[in-house]
Order: C-alpha cells, then structure tokens, then sequence
C-alpha cells in the first residue's frame, strides 16, 4: 500500500471521501477536543478555532512530518451556532427553525506542514423550502443527520429540502476543496492543480 499524502485530523468518511476524489490520499487520525463554543464567540471565529485545533492535536498525536489537516463545519441561523445535535428532540427542533428560510454554513480547513500554518475559511447560503412536521419527524428517524452539522446532511436524504444553494457545495459538505487544494499545494500536496512548469493553476472565485 502507498503512502498517504497527508494525515486527516478526522473521522469523518466524508472528509476522506472529498479528498479522494481530488486524487488526495489520506490517513484518518482523530483527534479528541472539547467543540463547546466559547461564550459570544462568533460562528467564524469559532470553526477556524477548531479546524487548527484539530490539524495541531493531529500533528501532536501523530509526531508526522506529513501535512495534517483538521476541519471543522457549523451552522448559522441569526448568528446561532448549530453543530452536531445533542439528540433527536434538537434536530427536530433545528430542522423546524431552518424550514421555509435560508442559512449561512461556514466550513474552515487548516493545514500544518513543512511549509508552515496555512488557513482558510468558507461561508455558502443554504435556502430551505418549508416542511411539514411529518417530513421532519420522518428525516430525524432515519438518523442520517445525527453526526451532521444543523442536524442534516446535504449530500443525504436532506437535499430533498433545499431549494437553492450559494457558495462551495464540498464545503457545506464538509471540505471545502477549492481551498483546500490551494493550501495542500503550499505543502506540496498537488494533485491536478500544478502544471508541468509547478506553477500553481488558478483561484477560488466567491
């Protein structure tokens, strides 16, 4: 078996999964932090906090010379933090506030390597048709959205209810791969984003 291209402060399969399909190999390493918000602490500020956190235990953890990249993904609705719900009752209740209006999803990537601490952060809109209670009820049974952020999973089931998006779909996801390639670059992780002269190809249009 090859050796990865870098360590994934993570366990999440989606995150693995979105760097394979840029042609990234990656090694998962989870990492063990507290996720509660600080008090007052903008929902920015809060995912990047976590996403170099996680990319710092990983590197810690592992003792690599390999880049490692933590990320971290969280829902704002009037500038509330949604995460990960605590239980069913909570995302039923999330889920209710996000029908019939549209949200903000920031996703923040952060990469420490030989080349240094590099960061990045994305916000996309998400718009939410309205849904019935039984619909919300049916979704949070199914428990697809029990590990997710805002208590859905776009690339699931919930994509039944979103009616537009704007901004990075991979980031709402989980990764933000337009990004995320950039900065994998500046570590020397360039899969299909170097010509053959090592110039690096083209920029994140927001």
């Amino acid at each position: 078996m090859s050796s990865p291209d870098l360590i994934l402060a993570s366990a999440s399969p989606r995150r693995l999964e979105l760097l394979s399909t840029i042609g990234v190999s990656a090694r998962a390493c989870p990492v063990d932090l507290d996720e509660t918000p600080q008090p007052g602490e903008p929902v920015v500020d809060y995912v990047v906090r976590l996403a170099r956190a996680k990319a710092l235990a990983g590197q810690h953890l592992t003792g690599t010379s390999l880049p490692v990249l933590g990320g971290d993904t969280a829902l704002s609705l009037d500038g509330q933090i949604l995460g990960k719900p605590v239980d069913d009752e909570q995302a039923r209740s999330w889920l209710g506030q996000l029908s019939g209006r549209s949200h903000q999803v920031i996703s923040a990537v952060a990469v420490i390597g030989p080349a240094g601490l590099f960061e990045a952060c994305v916000t996309s809109d998400v718009h939410f048709r309205l849904m019935h209670e039984h619909e919300i009820s049916a979704y949070v049974g199914s428990g697809e959205g029990r590990d997710k952020a805002g208590g859905y999973a776009l690339q699931g089931g919930a994509a039944m209810f979103v009616s537009r998006i704007e901004g990075s779909w991979s980031g709402i996801v989980g990764l933000p791969l337009c990004e995320t390639a950039q900065l994998l670059a500046r570590q020397g992780v360039t899969p299909w984003l170097v010509s053959e002269n090592g110039e690096q190809e083209g920029r994140c249009e927001r």
